[in-house]
């Protein structure tokens, strides 16, 4: 077969393969909109799995518990939409009653407005908890789509229609169960999200992004406000599972003074704790906040509170009229509420703050200043200078071979004076980590070793440099190989180190992109290459012709 029969060939068996694999890790937000799964054949028509609620009425901010059921399936996918117009986007929020079979995916740009399988692992009974919106329709109908095999599945099966009170009552709703049982719970409800209107005036607020609006679905929120001897407290953010804030003397995590809100059976606990170096949360005994309000809604979980400015009485508990670094996190709660490492770097403000002082409304930095310059000076030095080294090495020799710059060859002098600026900046980026550590870090993966491993090489280089053989020397064939190989070595590992530290959680890239342009420069640099290497040999078969 020819190479462009071959090509085609090969194109053709990746678009005919592609749709086969399905979706069995339940990714499915291609399918938010039709709910149709993308396996190549119609839907049955007569579904055999039903979805039951465990009541028929909701006020915004009320949990339903939803079930799906019937015989043996392997993928599922719940929404809830407007039961007046079936074709309108996912709306309210879930939570999860077994993560290990159903995860929660984001639809229409409502973070986890659906639910999905994890795998295709059999199974006859899904359990999870639909959180009512601020802004929810009269009445609400939840769908299902649910794949028995890859060939055979259902798409938005109707389930139960639940109104608000005093809403038309429409036509019983399908499949509902019999006893309507009340949602709302007998703890203070926020009815609404916070605002952000008197940060700056009356409230010290922290915002992730700045100036973030904490209604959006993508802002950290945090607030102090302080009330005659109390201080009242209000933090907001997308979670899944737990909210933190945490005052510190210093900028690392240990011994610190923290406030926890905790996603558990669908309602949110507040609790207070004590950091103890990189441990978990100790969490206390006697709980000193007062006013406890909260809200899950919308992907969002919120929750107020209030503090007496002096708790004399509870050991480890901050006078919140001093200055402290105010950490802001957030992480995953297991059933029963027990809350897991945060996934990304928690928010620190870059200085000292007293909340019960002047009004502010500051930002913060999920990336210690110390890590960014790491991150930057090691960008410069491998993607940058040692890039334009190499290629000054290799190409302008024969350019610059008449040129000379404080009585050596330029095209020399230059790529010395990069190669060293190399070496100083990667020596200099190399130890701002142990500073900030103070050590070794064990949650870097292989990126500190492979690291090592680098700083190793650029100074054998520069050393082996320092004692190279003159142009006629019998050893120079040599230590070119050497030189070449030691290099190339250090470039490659470089490089493979860096896309493995833009994934770390300290540096607070933004995932993909982050990726994609380290990608793009790579393969500019690359390129440039091998066009000069193209050129290069067209010039010495152009000569040699000649």
């Amino acid at each position: 077969m020819e190479l462009p029969g071959l090509a085609f060939a090969v194109w053709m068996l990746i678009c005919f393969y592609a749709p086969v694999g399905g979706y069995p890790n339940g990714k499915v937000r291609e399918a938010c909109t039709s709910m149709v799964p993308c396996h190549g054949s119609s839907p049955q028509l007569s579904p055999e799995h039903t979805i039951t609620v465990n009541g028929t009425e909701f006020k915004p901010g009320d949990s339903i518990e939803v079930h799906l059921s019937g015989p043996v399936f392997e993928g599922f996918f719940i929404q809830a939409r407007d039961a007046e117009h079936l074709e309108s986007p996912a709306l309210g929020s879930f939570m999860l009653a077994d993560r290990g079979v159903s995860q929660l995916l984001t639809c229409a740009h409502t973070k986890n407005s659906a639910v999905s399988h994890t795998s295709k692992a059999k199974k006859k009974h899904i359990k999870v908890y639909w959180i009512a919106p601020g802004n929810a329709p009269k009445r609400v109908q939840f769908l299902a789509t649910v794949v028995k095999k890859y060939k055979i599945f259902w798409v938005k099966i109707p389930g139960p229609i639940v109104s608000q009170p005093n809403a038309l009552s429409p036509t019983p709703p399908l499949h509902a169960t019999s006893e309507a049982v009340s949602t709302s719970h007998p703890v203070s409800y926020l009815s609404k999200p916070f605002n952000a209107s008197s940060c700056g005036r009356t409230k010290f607020c922290i915002r992730n992004p700045s100036n973030c609006d904490p209604e959006s679905a993508s802002c950290f929120f945090l607030s102090f406000q302080q009330e005659g001897s109390s201080v009242f407290i209000e933090m907001s953010g997308p979670s899944e599972g737990y909210l933190a804030f945490a005052l510190s003397h210093d900028q690392w995590m240990g011994d610190d003074d923290a406030y926890l809100c905790v996603g558990e059976d669908h309602r949110v606990r507040a609790i207070t704790a004590y950091l103890k170096e990189r441990s978990p949360p100790v969490l206390d005994s006697e709980n000193a906040l007062e006013d406890v309000s909260w809200r899950l809604a919308d992907g969002l979980l919120q929750c107020s509170f209030r503090r007496s400015i002096h708790l004399p009485a509870h050991k480890g508990r901050f006078n919140l009229d001093a200055s402290y670094y105010i950490f802001l996190a957030d992480g995953e709660a297991s059933e029963g509420g027990v809350i897991h490492k945060h996934q990304q770097q928690p928010l620190i403000t870059n200085g000292i703050y007293n909340i019960t002082g002047l009004p502010q409304d500051i930002g913060g930095s999920r990336s210690p200043r110390l890590i960014k310059a790491h991150g930057a000076l090691m960008f410069i030095a491998w993607i940058t200078t040692v890039s334009i080294g190499v290629i000054v090495a290799r190409f302008f020799k024969p350019v610059w071979s008449y040129s000379f710059l404080f009585g050596k060859e330029m095209w020399f002098q230059v790529h010395r004076m990069l190669m060293l600026t190399t070496v100083m900046l990667t020596s200099i980026s190399f130890v701002l980590p142990f500073i900030y550590r103070g050590g070794w870090s064990q949650q870097a993966g292989f990126h500190p070793y492979l690291g090592c491993t680098v700083m190793a090489l650029a100074i054998f280089q520069a050393l082996m440099a320092g004692f190279r053989p003159s142009r006629h020397a019998p050893r120079r064939q040599l230590f070119n190989w050497f030189h070449w190989c030691t290099g190339t070595a250090a470039r490659i590992l470089a490089v493979v180190t860096m896309f493995l530290g833009m994934n770390l959680a300290a540096l607070d890239l933004p995932d993909p992109w982050d990726t994609y342009t380290m990608i793009a420069f790579v393969t500019w640099h690359v390129g440039i290459d091998v066009l000069l290497e193209i050129h290069s040999y067209c010039l010495i078969r152009k000569g040699s012709s000649v």
